[in-house]
C-alpha cells in the first residue's frame, strides 16, 4: 500500500523535534558562558570609561602673590592638611605678578585639567581684574572651575606711627591739606587693597597716591620699615603688628567689626558711612578638570574645615571659616565680578 503523500511530508517531523531539543539543551548549557563574556566585556567597558583615581602625583598648590602675604599664609596652612588627607605631596608654588593674572593664567591656560594644580584664588584677580585691565590673560569664568571659598574677609586701615594721626578724621584731614602728600600701599593692581584705596579716595573725596607692590608682604614690610604710610591690609596679615603698636589701626573696611579687633571701629562708625569692601579667597581648577576631582577636593577641604583645632588657627588670622559647595563659591564669584566691577568703574580706575 502506498504511504499518502501527506503522510510522507510529515515522517521527518520527530527528527526534526530531535534536533531542536538538542539545540535547545546545547544553547542552555553554553547560556552562563555567553553571560559571562556579556558581563566580563561590559566590566571591562566600565573600566576603561571610569574616571582615573586622583590624586596620582604631587599636587601643585599656586598662590598667584610672592611669598609672605596672606593668600600665601593660607596655602601654607592648608598645605600640610591637604596633603595628609590626599596621601601625595603638596608644593605651594608663588606665581607672582600682574595683580595675581600671571599665576592665576597660569592654571587657567597651561596646567593639565586633572585638579594635580589648584590656584589659590583670590577676589583681585577673579572679580576685580576683569574690569580693571582692558585685556586679560585668562576669563576667571570660563577657564577656570571653582571647587571651595576659603575665606571672606575685612580689612584694616592701618598707618605708621610716624605719620602721627590715629584716627580716620585725623587721616582724611591731613590727606585733604596735602601736608604731606599722601600715598598708600597695596599688594598690587586689581587687589582688594588697591580697591579699597581708591574706594576711600572717592568717598572720602582725597587724592592718596597708589604704589603697588608684587604682594602684600613687600608692601607690609615698607609700611613697617616707614617707607610708606598708609597701607589697607588683611586684617590676620597685620594683627601681629597692630598688637605690638608697630602699626596705627583706624577702622575696619567690613560692616560689622572685626573679632579679633573688637575696639577698631568699622569705616562707617569712623565717620565714612557708605564705606564698606571684603575680599575672599578660594580653590580653582583649571577648566575641563573631572567633576569627581572637584567634588573630592571640596569634600577634603571642608573636612579639614570641620576640624576644631584647624577652625581656630584660620580664625586667629582673622577670617572667619567659610567652605561651602563649588556651586556656591561659583555665585560668589560671578556676583562680585559685577558689584567689584562697578566700583573699579564709578572709580574711574583702569590699568591700561
Amino acid at each position: 500500500m502506498q504511504q499518502h503523500p501527506t503522510a510522507h511530508a510529515q515522517a521527518p517531523v520527530p527528527q526534526v523535534r530531535r534536533a531542536t531539543r538538542r539545540t535547545a539543551i546545547r544553547l542552555a548549557l553554553a547560556m552562563p558562558a555567553t553571560w559571562a563574556l556579556a558581563l566580563g566585556t561590559a566590566g571591562h567597558a566600565v573600566a576603561q570609561t571610569a574616571p582615573a583615581a586622583f590624586p596620582t602625583k604631587t599636587i601643585r598648590f599656586v598662590v598667584p602673590y610672592p611669598p609672605g602675604g596672606p593668600t600665601d599664609l593660607m596655602a601654607r596652612m592648608l598645605q600640610p592638611e591637604l596633603q595628609s588627607r590626599l596621601g601625595v605631596t603638596v608644593v605651594v608654588d608663588n606665581k607672582g605678578g600682574a595683580g595675581g593674572n600671571s599665576g592665576s593664567a597660569e592654571v587657567a591656560k597651561q596646567a593639565p585639567a586633572d585638579g594635580h594644580t589648584l590656584l589659590l584664588a583670590a577676589s583681585g584677580p577673579m572679580a576685580v581684574n576683569p574690569s580693571l585691565y582692558a585685556s586679560m590673560p585668562f576669563n576667571p569664568l570660563t577657564d577656570l572651575v571653582p571647587v571651595v571659598q576659603l575665606s571672606a574677609f575685612p580689612l584694616v586701615l592701618e598707618v605708621h606711627p610716624s605719620l602721627g594721626v590715629k584716627t580716620l578724621a585725623e587721616l582724611i584731614a591731613m590727606a585733604k591739606a596735602g601736608k604731606p602728600v599722601l600715598s598708600f600701599a597695596s599688594a598690587g593692581n586689581g587687589t582688594p587693597q588697591h580697591l579699597a584705596g581708591e574706594l576711600f579716595n572717592t568717598t572720602a573725596h582725597v587724592k592718596m597716591g597708589h604704589i603697588p607692590y608684587r604682594g602684600a608682604g613687600p608692601a607690609l614690610n615698607d609700611l613697617l620699615g616707614g617707607q610708606v604710610n598708609v597701607m589697607f591690609d588683611i586684617v590676620g596679615s597685620s594683627l601681629p603688628h597692630l598688637q605690638s603698636g608697630k602699626l596705627v589701626p583706624l577702622a575696619v573696611t567690613s560692616a560689622e567689626r572685626a573679632k579679633v579687633l573688637p575696639s577698631v571701629p568699622t569705616m562707617a562708625e569712623a565717620g565714612l558711612p557708605g564705606y564698606q569692601i571684603t575680599g575672599w579667597h578660594g580653590i580653582a581648577v583649571r577648566a575641563g578638570t573631572p567633576q569627581a576631582t572637584v567634588d573630592k577636593l571640596n569634600a577634603t577641604v571642608n573636612a579639614i574645615f570641620k576640624e576644631p583645632a584647624f577652625r581656630a588657627k584660620w580664625e586667629a588670622i582673622g577670617t572667619p571659616v567659610v567652605a561651602g559647595t563649588a556651586a556656591d563659591f561659583g555665585a560668589l564669584i560671578k556676583s562680585d565680578a559685577q558689584r567689584l566691577g562697578k566700583l573699579v568703574r564709578d572709580a574711574g580706575v583702569t590699568m591700561d
